[in-house]
C-alpha cells in the first residue's frame, strides 16, 4: 500500500478531511484526528481502542503494531504501509473513524 492509497481510504469516510499535525498529514472527522501519515509517509497510524488494537494486531501482525510508549498503550496503532493490505487498512481506518466521530454521525455511516 502507498501513502496515497492510505490517504484515499481515509478520505472516503464521511466528513473526513486532511489537515496537518506536527508537519505531517492527519485525517480528521469534525476536528478530531482518527489517523495520520508519518513524516516519511512510509507508515500510517490509526487511533484504535486498546481492545481493537489487540484484535487487529493479532489479525495482521505483518503490518500493524502498537505505537511505542503511552500512545500505543491507549490504542494508537502503526500501519506499516509496505506490507499492509487494503482491506485490513480500510477496516482499521473505519474503526478509528468511528471512535473519533460524534455518535450521531457514526450511527449514520
Amino acid at each position: 500500500m502507498t501513502a496515497n492509497q492510505f490517504r484515499k481510504l481515509a478520505l472516503k469516510l464521511p466528513e473526513a478531511v486532511e489537515s496537518s499535525h506536527m508537519n505531517h498529514p492527519d485525517f480528521r472527522v469534525r476536528g478530531k484526528i482518527f489517523a495520520t501519515l508519518g513524516p516519511s509517509e512510509a507508515w500510517g497510524m490509526v487511533k484504535l481502542t486498546p481492545d481493537q488494537q489487540k484484535e487487529q494486531v493479532r489479525a495482521h501482525p505483518e503490518s500493524l503494531t502498537p505505537v511505542k510508549g503511552g500512545w500505543g498503550r491507549k490504542g494508537a496503532t502503526q500501519v506499516l504501509l509496505e506490507t499492509a493490505k487494503a482491506d485490513a487498512v480500510e477496516y482499521a481506518l473505519t474503526l478509528a473513524w468511528r471512535n473519533a466521530a460524534p455518535k450521531n454521525l457514526a450511527e449514520e455511516a
